[in-house]
């Protein structure tokens, strides 16, 4: 059947004279197309076709900060994978990452949290009366809590691009940018982070190799996060131009204070974590 032979769709039975169904995007079935050598083509194709569009995407999301953004704003979309696949990509490599490093950022034990931070104090209270009212001991608790933080910190990330799509809004509110440009760029820029802190795990992974302590040194999860921030706020200052035309010296202290922001979403949505598994758990 040449393309141009008259066909009926089968999907919604119009006679159609085109290679592909104007009102559904149906082609028709060629012999080839029903043969093992032709499935196998289609996969070949396709897997070649995804691996392509993911590698040429994460290439401009890290070497041309806010290009992807621009991209997918003014409709080149095909070449690229859209920003919210993107961003569980990324996701997934970074929580493989976790798994592979034995080690969780986000979905921090509740030891952790009882001991290591900064809200530790006020945990304590609230485990102790979680505890008492659910009428169990803390090591039984602890065991329960640990694995509800891992599944909630992996399946409740997004919540981070929520405030920062806000930030973004309320601080470039006179550049008139429909919504969807704050939501993209943070998606893009949550994105890059994940992959970021996977490159830090595996630094850290390192460290503990040759003889060190990785993130449970202070040392170690001091220098990391300083130069994660530092990583962050040069891609936001590149970022910001293509996107929302921002120059000089405001351009500076908007990348600067957006990656404080950043850092600070990171830190409230690892409490937030231990919130939500503390009266789920």
């Amino acid at each position: 059947m040449s393309e141009t032979e008259p066909w009926t769709c089968p999907t919604c039975a119009m006679h159609v004279t085109t290679p592909f169904c104007p009102m559904c995007g149906e082609s028709p079935i060629r012999p080839p197309d029903l043969t093992l050598r032709g499935i196998g083509a289609k996969v070949l194709h396709a897997a070649t076709s995804i691996d392509g569009r993911l590698l040429r995407t994460i290439s401009v999301l890290l070497r041309h900060p806010g290009e992807l953004t621009v991209a997918h704003l003014n409709g080149k979309r095909m070449p690229f994978v859209p920003p919210f696949q993107l961003f569980l990509i990324s996701n997934a490599i970074f929580f493989a990452m976790q798994s592979l490093t034995d080690t969780q950022v986000f979905g921090s034990t509740l030891q952790s949290h009882l001991h290591h931070q900064d809200w530790s104090p006020l945990a304590q209270l609230l485990v102790a009366e979680r505890i008492a009212k659910l009428h169990t001991d803390l090591p039984q608790y602890t065991s329960t809590f640990d694995r509800g933080a891992v599944l909630n910190a992996k399946s409740l990330i997004i919540l981070m691009v929520v405030p920062f799509s806000l930030l973004l809004w309320i601080t470039f509110l006179r550049a008139k940018k429909p919504f969807v440009t704050f939501v993209y760029f943070s998606l893009h820029l949550y994105a890059f982070l994940l992959l970021l802190f996977s490159i830090a795990l595996a630094v850290a992974a390192v460290e503990v190799r040759l003889g060190g302590l990785g993130l449970d040194s202070p040392v170690v999860d001091n220098i990391l996060s300083i130069i994660n921030l530092a990583v962050c706020g040069t891609y936001l200052f590149f970022a910001l131009k293509p996107v929302f035309g921002s120059y000089g010296i405001v351009r500076l202290i908007t990348s600067g204070a957006m990656a404080l922001a950043a850092g600070f979403i990171v830190v409230a949505y690892r409490f937030a974590i231990f919130l939500i598994t503390l009266y789920t758990a």
